[in-house]
């Protein structure tokens, strides 16, 4: 761990946001290098202009993917755009909106020239496709010029097609292909308007009202107010600074903004475990400074960048735990929604917590198990057979009150109100009710560690089969399963090993060269690093590491 992990940044760990943006326009991309082309992981193209990996060539590129994708497809709507706080955000915002003019695409900006969560994104496109048949041309697709919770030094690029999640691989690889294709033509084929043009031709839309006023359908913001619940949302510099003034003033909540800074070199923040600066809502490092203030709320929230991600923070329980809080909003939840389909399945992911497991089977509920990436619980949000999607890194959506589709993207803003809900309506904070969960089902340590992989040894981990998982023992367990696909479907990308009290699951970065371990023990912190080792020495095994 970083020494000054927790302590507020000094200048030297702030970026260069000048040498920022003129490597945005001044470097070009070698599409060659596979460290500078067009590549999308499960949350879009992501990188630096220092870099060489997220540069105007790159937006211009992909935007025009995009464009010739999307008229492939049929989709001939309007196209919602929105971006979060990042540097880089806004001239990636320009360059897109450049392209998507010289195309004549009918594009949707924010009317009050803002910042727009990623789920506001979804939303939009959401409502305006609500009654569409698959192949109506007039639906709507988006883009959210975002990197999410990554330091200020980086970029990020996301496509939203029509069901207004995250796009599966059929969509961003053909894209990152054919904008690898115009960045190796020297952009031969993007067609672009000028930036005045495109401002003047774009549409206005009122993302943060319509998105605010629409929030009591999806989350009781009426019990909030009634008990009178004291909330602390802190935006942590990120594109729900305005929408949580909004939220306490159209719904006339006790709730505090406590921190409404903007700034794109994050100057406020406090430095991540590894001493970056990092809009991480789930960590306590990131976290620190709401974490000086928990008792001065009943409950205090944080998101990410894009607002995508939530943070949970109790006078009794400090900074939950994302896999803790995940179960006591299923269990809350599914007892809570009379509106919900009875046969509404719980989504998680292949690495989040098995205590979800337990509480999913008491419910009577299916457990709706995917691999990594929030892509899987699209189709089930949207035909309302999964009640309920969420990931261990924090990221997560539910139904409206009345069982239909809310988001298909993660929302971090209901699951932080949602906390409010929980405390307003049952009298007790989430971090009493996990306690309570722990004592029905058995408490659980769980970490995750990082280990070193180059691309190649990534690519063995990617494409492992189960047969190749030779061991009969995980850390003095009997090893009862182990798999490459998921439960519900889709390959993990990587291998999940489980015993009758622990399991890990190990897959490869899709940005760094290391491999990432995730791992759960119902037998303690001690029991967990034996499982940890053992599952490093394992992979690495198979390897030849």
């Amino acid at each position: 761990m970083h020494p000054r992990a927790g302590q507020k940044a000094q200048p030297e760990d702030l970026v260069d946001v000048d040498a920022l943006l003129d490597a945005y326009y001044d470097l070009h991309p070698d599409a060659n290098d596979p460290d500078q082309a067009v590549s999308f992981g499960t949350s879009g193209h992501r990188g630096s202009s220092l870099d060489t990996a997220f540069n105007e060539d790159h937006i211009a590129a992909t935007t025009q993917a995009i464009v010739e994708y999307r008229a492939a497809q049929g989709i001939r709507g309007p196209l919602f755009i929105g971006r979060d706080t990042h540097a880089l955000s806004r001239p990636a915002f320009d360059t897109a909106l450049e392209v998507l003019a010289g195309n004549d695409v009918a594009v949707q900006v924010d009317s009050l020239d803002g910042y727009t969560p990623t789920p506001a994104v979804s939303h939009a496109i959401l409502v305006h496709n609500r009654g569409k048949a698959a192949n109506d041309p007039s639906r709507a697709d988006g883009i959210v010029v975002t990197p999410s919770h990554n330091p200020p030094r980086d970029g990020g690029f996301k496509y939203n097609p029509p069901h207004g999640g995250p796009a599966d691989t059929d969509a961003t690889g053909w894209i990152a292909e054919r904008a690898n294709e115009l960045l190796r033509a020297g952009l031969n084929g993007v067609r672009r308007h000028g930036r005045q043009k495109a401002l003047q031709d774009a549409d206005r839309y009122d993302y943060l009202h319509t998105y605010v006023k629409d929030l009591p359908s999806v989350v009781d913001i009426e019990a909030i107010r009634r008990a009178g619940v004291r909330i602390g949302a802190d935006p942590l510099g990120g594109a729900a600074v305005d929408y949580w003034a909004e939220i306490g003033e159209m719904h006339d909540l006790d709730l505090t903004v406590v921190n409404p800074e903007v700034d794109p070199q994050w100057s406020f923040m406090t430095l991540d475990r590894d001493g970056k600066i990092r809009m991480d809502c789930s960590s306590p490092w990131a976290m620190a400074s709401l974490l000086e203030k928990r008792d001065q709320y009943d409950i205090a929230t944080g998101n990410d960048a894009d607002s995508d991600r939530h943070g949970i923070v109790t006078p009794d329980g400090g900074l939950m735990n994302p896999n803790h809080y995940l179960a006591t909003a299923i269990q809350y939840l599914f007892a809570h929604r009379p509106g919900w389909p009875a046969g509404a399945k719980v989504g998680k992911t292949v690495v989040s917590s098995s205590l979800i497991d337990r509480v999913v089977a008491s419910l009577g509920r299916e457990l709706y198990e995917v691999p990594v990436g929030f892509k899987w619980f699209v189709p089930g949000l949207i035909d309302s057979s999964v009640g309920f999607g969420g990931e261990e890194s924090a990221g997560a959506s539910f139904l409206r009150q009345d069982g239909s589709v809310w988001t298909t993207d993660k929302d971090g803003i209901i699951l932080a109100l949602l906390a409010s809900e929980i405390l307003a309506v049952t009298g007790r904070s989430p971090s009493t009710l996990h306690g309570e969960l722990v004592e029905q089902f058995g408490a659980s340590a769980y970490s995750r560690i990082d280990a070193p992989a180059n691309r190649e040894q990534k690519a063995t981990l990617k494409a492992l089969n189960p047969s190749q998982v030779t061991a009969t023992e995980l850390a003095g367990e009997e090893i009862v399963s182990a798999i490459t696909e998921a439960p519900a479907g889709g390959a993990i990308g990587g291998v999940k090993v489980s015993t009758q009290n622990a399991w890990f699951a190990a897959r490869p970065s899709g940005t760094e060269d290391i491999y990432k371990i995730y791992a759960e023990s119902f037998k303690g912190e001690e029991h967990l690093d034996q499982v940890l080792q053992s599952a490093k020495e394992l992979v690495d095994g198979v390897l030849g590491a």
